[in-house]
C-alpha cells in the first residue's frame, strides 16, 4: 500500500459563514417559518391561549420543585398528575394545537438542513432534535422550546 498525502484547500470561513446567512434567509422566507409565526401570532392573541399557558407556566413551577425531591416529595403524585393534566387542557386549544404544529413543520424543516449540512461533513455527526424518533436514531434533544422543553442539545 502506497501513502499519498492529500491536500485539501482550506475552508474559507467567510464563504461558509455568507453561505449560511443565505441558507437563514431562506428558512426564514419559506412557508414553514411564515405558519410558525402565523399561528404564533394567533396563539398570543387567544385569551383561552393565555389563560391555558399562563395556568401550566404556574404548575409547572409547582412541578419542577417537586422534581429536585422527586419521587419521595409527598406532593410527587398529586403534581405530577395535575402538571399532565395542565398540559392536555393548554394543548386541547385550538390556536396552541395549530401552532404546535406549525412548531413541529418548522423542527423539521431545520432539522433537515442541518442533517443535510451534517451529513455533507460525516454521517456520524448527531444534530439536535425535538422529534423523539430522531432521537432513537441517534439525534438529541427533549421537547419543544415552546412547550417548556430543551431548546438545545449539548451532546456532539
Amino acid at each position: 500500500m502506497s501513502s499519498q498525502t492529500v491536500t485539501l484547500s482550506p475552508l474559507d470561513f467567510h464563504e461558509a459563514l455568507e453561505r449560511a446567512y443565505l441558507i437563514g434567509e431562506q428558512i426564514t422566507g419559506s412557508k414553514e417559518m411564515k405558519r410558525y409565526l402565523e399561528f404564533r401570532q394567533r396563539m398570543e392573541q387567544d385569551p383561552e391561549a393565555k389563560e391555558k399557558i399562563t395556568s401550566f407556566n404556574r404548575m409547572k413551577e409547582a412541578y419542577e420543585e417537586v422534581q429536585r425531591f422527586g419521587k419521595y416529595h409527598p406532593d410527587y403524585n398529586k403534581v405530577t398528575r395535575e402538571i399532565r393534566q395542565k398540559k392536555r387542557e393548554m394543548e386541547r386549544v385550538t390556536s396552541v394545537a395549530a401552532f404546535k404544529q406549525a412548531e413541529d413543520e418548522l423542527d423539521e424543516l431545520l432539522y433537515r438542513v442541518s442533517r443535510t449540512i451534517a451529513d455533507a461533513v460525516s454521517e456520524s455527526i448527531k444534530v439536535p432534535s425535538n422529534n423523539p424518533l430522531y432521537q432513537m436514531m441517534g439525534g438529541c434533544g427533549s421537547g419543544g422550546c415552546g412547550t417548556g422543553g430543551s431548546c438545545g442539545c449539548s451532546a456532539k
